[in-house]
């Protein structure tokens, strides 16, 4: 590595984890990647904690970095047509599918891939801590990234695709079709059950057909997954998302498990 050497620093915060990647643009190579779980979900103030012992710990985080974002991932968000959207009605888009508190910072992300707005609430605490560790900075929401990434990236094909991102306790939901968003959303699930129960739910309010609809997998999840198992024995096609990056991967970086991190690597 050289001094002058231009690095990127994304940070993805989760309240069942946090999880951080280091892209070096100058020799075009992710070269760290490390993802802390927590046993479970936690609270905004326990997060900053974790945050701050792991950036103070952990050596790679003391080099300057040219550009430094932060992905929130929570329940708290709703997609807003553009032409529909009136910066004065944030909390009303939000409170039809969200529970937020009156104190609560809204802000938001436009998607201009497909003229719309994406409406939620950010862990301020988190954003304050690292304008005050990195200076300025950029943050997103993570179904932001999902969209802009999924939207940019998938083939145009007559038939729809559903793209679950799956977390410790949610599962981010898009299907697109003929390169349109046809839905996003995201289910909280605390069994194998209820994870299926949503995702058969999707099928069937689209009229999707399990025996053709093809899914993509990407986030939590392994092939011997329990919620993998179940998901395989209703529907016919069941994939693990398999993307080409722009960059290298450094070696010391298991290429075997880069679904599990498609959200932050994506964030690029």
């Amino acid at each position: 590595m050289k001094i002058n050497d231009i690095k990127e620093l994304s940070i993805q915060i989760n309240l069942n984890g946090l999880s951080f990647c280091i892209l070096n643009r100058t020799q075009n190579t992710l070269e760290f990647l490390k993802t802390i779980p927590f046993e479970q979900k936690t609270t905004p103030i326990e997060v900053l904690n974790y945050l701050k012992a792991e950036l103070s710990s952990n050596t790679v985080f003391s080099e300057d970095f040219n550009a430094v974002l932060v992905i929130h991932q929570n329940e708290l968000a709703t997609l807003v047509p553009e032409e529909l959207y009136n910066v004065e009605h944030k909390a009303d888009y939000l409170k039809f599918n969200s529970k937020i508190l009156r104190n609560d910072f809204i802000t938001e992300d436009d998607i201009a891939i497909n003229n719309s707005v994406n409406v939620y609430v950010p862990y301020v605490n988190i954003n304050n801590y690292i304008f005050d560790t990195f200076g300025e900075f950029v943050y997103k929401h993570a179904s932001s990234v999902l969209i802009n990434s999924h939207l940019q990236h998938t083939e145009t094909k007559e038939e729809p695709i559903v793209y679950l991102n799956i977390n410790k306790s949610t599962v981010e939901v898009l299907v697109i079709e003929k390169n349109k968003l046809q839905l996003f959303n995201v289910f909280e699930y605390f069994s194998k059950e209820d994870f299926l129960y949503y995702i058969l739910f999707v099928f069937e309010q689209l009229k999707l057909d399990v025996e053709t609809t093809s899914i993509e997998l990407s986030g939590n999840i392994d092939k011997d997954d329990d919620l993998y198992n179940v998901l395989y024995t209703y529907v016919r096609h069941v994939h693990f998302i398999d993307k080409d990056y722009k960059f290298s991967v450094s070696t010391d970086i298991d290429r075997r498990y880069l679904h599990k991190h498609f959200l932050i690597l994506n964030s690029f």
